[in-house]
């Protein structure tokens, strides 16, 4: 009804292109308006003043021989001041911007190898942008942002990447283990040979109070019993222990000892032993 009478209605973000007998009149801006059609004045499209965004899909290879596919996220607008220009001069908006994002990508990309390509993202989006800007600007369109999203290599070629870095990591950690392992080693021998140290001086000063005893008991037991010498002492002392040690081993029920053939007259030659051993340590002291 309204077009019959020749009013039409521009939506809010929307210029609409008006034309008389064909030529371009002017950009009528949201609102109502009126067109005589009947005078030769019409509306040939209408023109979206909104933020858009366009995703392109380009194929290239890198500088060590790597195809990949980098994903740029293209977001523009038209001007409304240069409306005339975005409706008239372009017939495939984003088939122009494609080809300009291929151009630039299949440039820069090629000149970097797969890491740096991935570490230049925002350096490869500020060329893309640049660009657009100074090619789109022409044609009454804005570039707003450029975003490079994605980097996608050959699944080949990122199955390969995945495996050396597991690679990596496996060797750091066997490296961590090993080191671990070896200073568990190191402080096992020291404590080791620490324990064996103490032990070592424990056996040497049981050995030497055992010593000092003996020795104390023989001459007490030699100034109180007259007639008696140090070696009777000694054989008497050596076959009452030679006794309570049987003595025990014997009330022992779960005893695991081995008897070998022998007698009483055995202890005779140990005391021989042992006493030559006292004499060797006294004159060692004096």
């Amino acid at each position: 009804m309204g077009q019959a009478l020749g009013c039409i209605q521009v939506d809010q973000s929307t210029v609409a292109v008006k034309e008389h007998f064909g030529k371009f009149d002017e950009v009528l801006e949201p609102g109502c308006h009126c067109l005589p059609w009947c005078l030769g004045y019409q509306v040939p499209g209408y023109l979206s003043l909104r933020l858009q965004q366009l995703d392109v899909r380009c194929e290239t290879k890198t500088k060590d021989n790597v195809f990949v596919t980098v994903v740029a996220s293209i977001q523009y607008r038209a001007l409304a001041e240069n409306a005339a220009d975005a409706f008239y001069k372009l017939s495939n908006t984003k088939g122009q911007i494609q080809s300009y994002v291929f151009d630039v990508i299949r440039a820069s990309v090629p000149r970097l190898g797969l890491d740096a390509a991935f570490e230049q993202k925002n350096e490869i989006a500020k060329a893309v942008e640049e660009e657009l800007e100074k090619a789109m600007s022409a044609y009454g369109y804005e570039i707003v942002q450029t975003l490079i999203v994605d980097i996608e290599p050959d699944p080949h070629v990122k199955r390969a990447m995945n495996e050396i870095n597991a690679a990596a990591r496996l060797r750091v950690a066997a490296n961590e283990k090993a080191e671990a392992e070896k200073i568990l080693q190191i402080k096992r021998a020291e404590g080791e040979a620490e324990s064996k140290y103490l032990s070592g001086l424990g056996i040497a000063r049981q050995r030497q109070a055992i010593v000092d005893g003996l020795r104390d008991s023989v001459l007490a037991f030699s100034e109180n019993v007259p007639g008696t010498t140090a070696k009777d002492v000694m054989d008497m002392v050596l076959v009452t222990q030679y006794f309570d040690t049987m003595k025990e081993i014997g009330a022992t029920s779960k005893s695991s000892a081995v008897f070998i053939p022998h007698g009483p007259g055995a202890v005779k030659d140990v005391a021989s032993q042992i006493r030559e051993g006292l004499l060797q340590a006294e004159s060692i002291q004096h």
